[in-house]
């Protein structure tokens, strides 16, 4: 309860502070451009019921009609308001001590008669942590939007709504088909191009040919940078075994990654599969302009994938291991990926910056045995119900290898 009332009398502190800097600061005039003033408030609410939404704190019917509200409201005060206002601001000393008398005490009174304390209680976060939407809930969400886009088959942010539900449930045909309807009403935006591109390509087993790449195209053409455009474009490039452009796409993108982003070590890990099937230099020798050094070449890369059979025995959050250990039987790594279940199928380097101990490394082998290990645990360790596929002896220098993972540990 202490904890609550400390909590409750910051938030009603910043809350002043908030509503009587306006009334109390010095006369001051400036022109401000009202009209822009108001699309970043704006922008700023909607932002705020887009993260209600993932939250789950709102419904999906809920965050329609509000955005709808919201955009009604912009409408009104584009339309009102010209565009630029000369504002002159006054001290309103009076009106700031009647405010900051009755603020507090509204605030007490009110959570007095309506307040629950005890929702700050560990308790009654585990349970609301615990109320999550079924899939029923889900699915009569879902059936509310589309009720509602019959009778406003315009409304952009309701096919916004239901292309990424359906998208987010699996539902990828039907995913692709409203982010179809939604480039009708927004075109010329590449992130929804990419978007529809996205579930297009899920809904035809992960294959980009076709109107997927079509529509890739056209977004790269509006924004050359858009990242999901490039992602797509380099792994439809690598498909077709066009390892250059796999690698000039993929690049593009960790151009744009922020340098702390784990993405970026992925996307590595694709540029340098690309580069070895295509015969081109390690990176460090393509920036060098020189000879790579042997534990630069000496490596061993592929793809792990899991047998379909094995595919209900696992989650998506589950850990995955890839690592090789030497041939000679040792069962010490020598180099390990650690990825998700989630990430499968999963494109994988083995070398020495995977290295376990600086004195054991890829480099000094020339035969390793690569594994490739599920465990539900994330511990490192083989467990009972563990799921798991491994490699006969490959040379060090191997790439493009295929790894299964198809039997369980006993």
């Amino acid at each position: 309860m202490t904890t609550f009332v400390i909590i409750a009398v910051a938030m009603v502190t910043v809350a002043l502070a908030w509503i009587l800097w306006p009334l109390l600061r010095p006369t001051a005039a400036r022109s401000v451009e009202h009209s822009a003033a108001n699309v970043t408030i704006f922008k700023d609410q909607f932002a705020d019921l887009d993260a209600d939404l993932a939250r789950g704190t709102i419904s999906a019917e809920q965050h329609a009609e509000s955005k709808s509200e919201l955009e009604r409201r912009l409408l009104d005060e584009a339309r009102a308001t010209p565009e630029s206002l000369r504002i002159e601001r006054r001290p309103h000393r009076w009106p700031a001590v009647i405010v900051a008398l009755i603020a507090p005490v509204a605030a007490a009174g009110l959570y007095w008669q309506l307040g629950t304390p005890d929702a700050l209680s560990p308790t009654a976060a585990h349970a609301q942590d615990d109320a999550q939407p079924t899939r029923e809930q889900i699915d009569a969400m879902i059936a509310k939007v589309e009720q509602r886009l019959e009778k406003e088959p315009n409304n952009v942010d309701g096919w916004a709504i239901l292309a990424r539900t359906h998208y987010t449930m699996g539902n990828f045909q039907q995913a692709a088909t409203a982010f179809a309807r939604l480039a009708e009403l927004v075109p010329n935006d590449a992130d929804l191009l990419a978007d529809y591109a996205d579930a297009l390509a899920m809904s035809q087993g992960r294959s980009f040919a076709g109107k997927p790449m079509e529509l890739v195209r056209a977004a790269l053409k509006i924004d050359p940078n858009q990242w999901k455009a490039l992602a797509m474009a380099g792994s439809e490039a690598f498909d077709r075994k066009d390892y250059k452009a796999a690698v000039e796409y993929w690049q593009r993108v960790q151009d744009t990654t922020p340098a702390e982003s784990p993405i970026r070590q992925r996307i590595q890990g694709s540029i340098d599969e690309a580069r070895s099937l295509g015969g081109m230099p390690p990176v460090a020798q393509a920036q060098r302009g020189g000879a790579a050094s042997p534990s630069e070449a000496r490596s061993v890369s592929g793809t792990v994938t899991l047998s379909p059979a094995l595919a209900s025995k696992v989650r998506p959050d589950d850990s995955v291991f890839v690592f090789a250990r030497p041939a000679d039987g040792s069962r010490m790594p020598v180099a390990v990926v650690r990825a998700r279940v989630s990430e499968l199928p999963l494109r994988f380097t083995l070398d020495d910056s995977r290295a376990m101990a600086p004195t054991a490394k890829i480099s000094a082998l020339n035969e390793v045995m690569v594994n490739a290990r599920v465990s539900r645990s994330g511990n490192a360790i083989p467990a009972s119900g563990d799921l798991e596929g491994a490699t006969e002896k490959v040379k060090v220098g191997t790439q493009g290898m295929s790894l299964v993972i198809d039997r369980a540990i006993p």
